[in-house]
């Protein structure tokens, strides 16, 4: 989303998807802290609900980044350990953090202590990262996210491959087995799961469609 969900694409957002959840870019908790802080984080009232995205992976930065971002208001800290950016991963943020799943859940916890009760505090994740791609470890990361305070989970789909399979076209791993060793509160919420089943059953339909038509 760098580069791209700023204030006026999250306008043009609202406008498409009035009841959405929308996301800022990714904002380095460092850049809050000694950075232009109105303009990194000043938003319109209507862009709300509205989530920040923050970089980082030094627990106490992150909390008083947190602090900061609390006076503007938003519904969401969202922690990225997703971004696989050689210039995010260089700084120790991004999905690099993947691999340390304590300090993903200290750091976790830090938002979660520099915000009122009422503001979400979620993480943003892949299912592994380089050879750190076994179920077991992806568990472990989502546990302790969950124990830290962590109310939320996001997974974007791997750059190139389709929604439900790996890299090469194979199924995924059955979610239901991790969905079951994951505190309810701490799931996707059920509209989005929802969402998520209605896409990957539309993307079906559209693949038989195209085999129908080749044949």
């Amino acid at each position: 989303m760098m580069a791209w969900t700023d204030r006026h694409c999250r306008m043009l957002h609202r406008a498409l998807a009035p009841p959405a959840r929308l996301y800022t870019e990714m904002v380095v908790a460092r850049a809050v802290i000694h950075g232009p802080r109105e303009r990194l984080l000043a938003f319109d009232p209507a862009e709300r609900p509205l989530a920040l995205q923050l970089g980082g992976g030094d627990p106490e930065e992150l909390h008083r980044a947190a602090r900061l971002a609390a006076e503007f208001g938003f519904d969401e800290l969202n922690l990225n350990a997703g971004c696989p950016s050689p210039r995010a991963t260089s700084g120790g943020f991004g999905a690099c953090l993947m691999r340390e799943p304590a300090r993903v859940a200290d750091c976790l916890r830090a938002l979660r202590e520099a915000v009122p009760a009422g503001t979400v505090v979620s993480l943003k994740c892949r299912l592994g990262v380089d050879d750190h791609d076994r179920e077991e470890e992806l568990q472990r990361l989502v546990a302790g996210a969950a124990a830290a305070g962590c109310r939320r989970g996001h997974r974007p789909c791997p750059q190139g491959v389709a929604p439900g399979t790996r890299p090469g076209g194979q199924p995924l791993r059955p979610a239901a087995r991790l969905r079951a060793s994951v505190p309810a509160q701490a799931r996707l919420p059920a509209p989005v799961r929802r969402a998520q089943r209605r896409s990957r059953r539309r993307g079906a339909g559209a693949g038989g469609a195209a085999a129908k038509s080749m044949a």
